[in-house]
């Protein structure tokens, strides 16, 4: 009885929240509307005419093959990131040696602004899918890179020493110590790589080619479309918002196997 209390608690506060960010949320279009009826529409689209712009796009399939092109690179960048930043994370803090040698390089690439190395992939790759996906990569990388490292250089000496005391391998180590041990802080890496990959894509799709959202936002700049403007921009918070939910909703999913590993 007493958990079906708790449980019924639980429910009414996860409504309130959820009204409490839709009442927010139709506040501040409504306060958008306002203010945009006593502002020029060159300067500033209102509510109602982003949604129509957006509409349309949705209508003429524009929205959806810039999505489905702009997804493709995001998630291929995004992939390779988390793949090659969880794996390599693990073993320089494994490996103290590759640590050592790659450490400088690494630091160097973190302190340099990813946006400054766009016209150099442009002229060493060019343009098209794979220099942009090679920006996502570079703008999410780092984040999973670092706190892997972190995470699996914070694994306690004593739970190596019952690991190794029950003849475990490498293999072992890796599989039931090591990696379980990390997990929590690399989902932490990915859930700051996913919006960092996402500014990585906006940004590759502006400077490298004009394709996907990065080319509905040129487009409707050079067309003095300011209703499509802010629809397109609109369309990008909306897309990072649900992005960021997903990271955070996987974040708490294995969060609490930290406390396992305490």
């Amino acid at each position: 009885m007493r958990r079906g209390f708790e449980s019924m608690l639980q429910d009414k506060s996860g409504l309130a929240r959820y009204a409490t960010y839709a009442v927010a949320l139709a506040a501040g279009a409504i306060i958008w509307q306002l203010i945009a009826s006593r502002t020029n529409p060159a300067f500033l689209a209102s509510f109602t005419a982003t949604i129509d712009a957006i509409a349309g796009m949705v209508q003429s399939g524009a929205l959806g093959r810039a999505l489905a092109s702009s997804t493709l690179v995001y998630l291929t960048g995004l992939g390779a990131a988390i793949v090659v930043g969880i794996s390599l994370g693990l073993l320089l803090a494994r490996v103290r040696l590759l640590r050592v040698g790659l450490e400088s390089y690494i630091m160097v690439l973190y302190a340099t602004p990813m946006v400054a190395l766009i016209p150099f992939i442009m002229s060493m790759m060019g343009f098209g899918f794979a220099p942009k996906a090679l920006v996502v990569f570079l703008f999410a990388f780092f984040s999973i890179l670092y706190n892997t490292v972190e995470g699996a250089r914070s694994l306690k000496p004593e739970m190596l020493e019952v690991a190794q005391s029950f003849r475990s391998g490498e293999w072992g180590i890796w599989r039931d110590v090591l990696v379980p041990h990390t997990l929590p802080y690399s989902m932490t890496g990915i859930r700051q790589g996913i919006g960092r990959g996402l500014v990585g894509l906006v940004a590759g799709e502006f400077f490298l080619s004009g394709t996907g959202i990065g080319l509905l936002i040129m487009q409707s700049e050079r067309d003095f479309d300011v209703p499509g403007l802010y629809g397109s921009i609109l369309v990008v918070t909306i897309l990072g918002v649900l992005l960021m939910g997903i990271g955070r909703a996987l974040e708490n999913r294995f969060t609490a196997w930290r406390g396992l590993n305490r």
